[in-house]
This record gives structure tokens, C-alpha cells and sequence, in this order.
């Protein structure tokens, strides 16, 4: 889902169809995590943790944490894309040993409502949520069917990468609502244009 437009550097998409994909889709038009505080909104969004989870231990180390993943993750899924036969030994080695880190603990509490809801035990720790969405990255590029849905956006000028679950496997775009709408308004002026020649 996209959270208004894609312009305004503080929103933030989750329309990538994997967390580690959503964490690239944070460096495109420009840098959205720029501070601290876009930084929990993108892990709370996410679903990395439940809404309300307190994150007000999160500091710019964390920040630099969630930019360094990034950055290997984005070497790793650009690189399988283009299948172009470079090894990237140190990144995935970065990825294998944040990986290896335990994800923050959840729990079932029950509500005021008596239903049940998910909570995390204890405070969660910038390893803990690297080591979630490096999981989510090893699982992508290990897994031959998720893998073969990974595609990068036919937009003009858009690096984003999604995942592909549409029938028949025919989305063009990483948002409808975003490159899609701007390539059927260009399309519809290009056709305007030509009508009137």
C-alpha cells in the first residue's frame, strides 16, 4: 500500500510484496531514511513490529544499521536481476552474519476485548529487526519460485523492485497508483498529441 504520493521524502510505500524489498524502495526518488524518526515509522509500517510498540530507544546507529542492509540487499537482488555473473562474496557475507541474529520475540496477549493480539516480548533491539529483514532477503534469494516473481519496475526512471503475485505474472509496475497512472497519462497525451497533428 502507498501512503499518499510518492514525493514528499518522509513517505514511505509497502508495496513491494517483501519486507527487504520495501527497504529498498526507502532509497528511491530520494533518501526517505534520513533521520531517526522516518526510520521507525518504516519498522513499525512494515509490520517488523506491531503498532505501538515503544521505539524511542532507536538512534542514528540504527539508522546507519537499516541503510548498511539496505545496501547489500540492493547489491544482492540488482545483481541476481541482471545475472551478470559478478560475485558479491563480501555482501552476502554481510547478509549470512546479520541473518544469523534472532528476530524480536512475539507474543500472544489477549486485549481488552478478549481477543488476541501480537506483541513483542520486551523492547526490540536494531539486531533483532536487521536480522528479521536480512531472513526475509535470504529466504527471497534462496526460493527459485518466490525469486522468479522478483521484478524491477518498467517505469520511466524507477529502480524499484517488487514482487510479482499478479495472475499470470503480468505486472508492469511497482504501484498502479504511482508509475502506472504516469505511464497511462503519458500515454494519453502522447495520443492527444497525435490527434491533434
Amino acid at each position: 500500500m502507498a501512503l499518499g504520493t510518492a514525493s514528499a521524502p518522509y513517505e514511505l510505500r509497502f508495496d513491494a510484496g517483501r519486507i527487504c524489498l520495501d527497504l529498498l524502495s526507502t532509497s528511491h526518488p530520494g533518501e526517505r531514511l534520513d533521520a531517526v524518526g522516518p526510520l521507525r515509522a518504516w519498522i513499525v509500517g512494515s509490520g517488523l513490529v506491531p503498532a505501538g510498540t515503544a521505539l524511542a530507544h532507536a538512534d542514528a546507529g540504527w539508522l546507519a544499521g537499516f541503510r548498511e542492509l539496505r545496501g547489500h540487499v540492493g547489491l544482492l537482488v540488482r545483481g541476481g536481476l541482471a545475472a551478470d555473473g559478478r560475485s558479491y562474496g563480501p555482501a552476502l557475507g554481510r547478509l549470512n552474519e546479520i541473518a544469523r541474529i534472532a528476530p524480536p520475540a512475539p507474543r500472544a496477549v489477549r486485549g481488552e476485548d478478549g481477543t488476541l493480539r501480537r506483541e513483542l516480548d520486551g523492547p526490540p533491539g536494531c539486531g533483532a529487526l536487521l536480522g528479521a529483514v536480512a531472513r526475509d532477503a535470504v529466504e527471497l534469494l534462496t526460493d527459485p519460485v518466490v525469486w522468479a516473481a522478483v521484478r524491477e519496475c518498467e517505469g520511466d526512471n524507477c529502480p524499484i523492485v517488487y514482487l510479482d503475485t499478479s495472475r499470470g505474472r503480468r505486472r508492469r509496475w511497482c504501484s498502479s497508483e504511482v508509475c502506472g497512472n504516469r505511464e497511462r497519462v503519458a500515454r494519453h497525451r502522447r495520443r492527444a498529441a497525435l490527434a491533434r497533428a
